[in-house]
């Protein structure tokens, strides 16, 4: 084979292999970037899914806020529409569930709990006992809301079935809020057994708490101190 033909063919054959170079770095750029970008798209991915559990927890936390609730019956002034003598107030009101109220009249027996300013009410807890109050006990109970004894409308209406412990009666105003009120009243429609006269054990009225502090962990270090702590609300 002559010279220049050996040359030609070495020439075309470091063609190839150029070309089969270039082709295979291509293919490694291509390579490369396709797993950068997957790498991308799992960076979104993995951020997308921190920031929705983020989200989450906050909602979380939010929901557990607003299941806080402290107990102000101590802030209003309460009437009975009748008691018999030693089973009033005083009874109703006093943390023990040994003791109760007891009515001494005609139905509807009514409680009326009136605050100094308007208040925002969120539940009512009644505690009855069928086993030991039997046709004493409240079937069904109506809780009105108002400024004063003459505007007071209808917020809820509940029916107990032969209740055991604490019930616990939502107070929602149309747009699903707690409802603010000066005058609350709880009306026992009818008993069990059709009885006349009623027991409720006691009663509790709940209202939610605001969080009006700063939660500590959202703070910086240097926002900690006691000396801080002093000017975070005004009494």
């Amino acid at each position: 084979m002559s010279n220049l033909h050996r040359s030609t063919i070495n020439v075309i054959n470091t063609s190839r292999s150029s070309s089969s170079s270039s082709s295979l770095m291509k293919n490694n750029k291509n390579h490369q970037s396709t797993s950068t970008t997957m790498m991308h798209v799992d960076q979104l991915n993995s951020s997308d899914e921190d920031s929705t559990n983020n989200n989450n927890n906050g909602n979380n936390d939010l929901k557990r806020q607003k299941s806080v609730v402290r107990e102000i019956g101590s802030q209003a002034v309460w009437s009975l529409s009748s008691c018999k003598p030693g089973f009033g107030v005083e009874q109703l009101r006093d943390n023990c569930k040994d003791t109760y109220w007891q009515s001494d009249g005609v139905q509807p027996h009514l409680v009326n709990i009136q605050f100094r300013r308007k208040t925002t009410v969120c539940e009512i807890k009644i505690f009855a006992d069928y086993k030991l109050d039997e046709s004493y006990t409240p079937n069904k109970i109506s809780v009105r809301a108002g400024n004063h004894f003459h505007d007071l409308h209808e917020v809820a209406l509940v029916e107990l079935i032969e209740p055991c412990g604490w019930e616990t009666i939502p107070l929602r105003d149309a747009d699903d809020h707690p409802i603010r009120a000066f005058l609350i009243q709880i009306a026992v429609l009818g008993n069990h057994q059709n009885g006349r006269d009623t027991h409720i054990r006691q009663i509790k009225i709940n209202s939610p708490v605001e969080d009006t502090v700063l939660s500590v962990k959202k703070l910086p270090q240097d926002f900690r101190t006691i000396r801080f702590w002093e000017h975070t609300c005004l009494r």
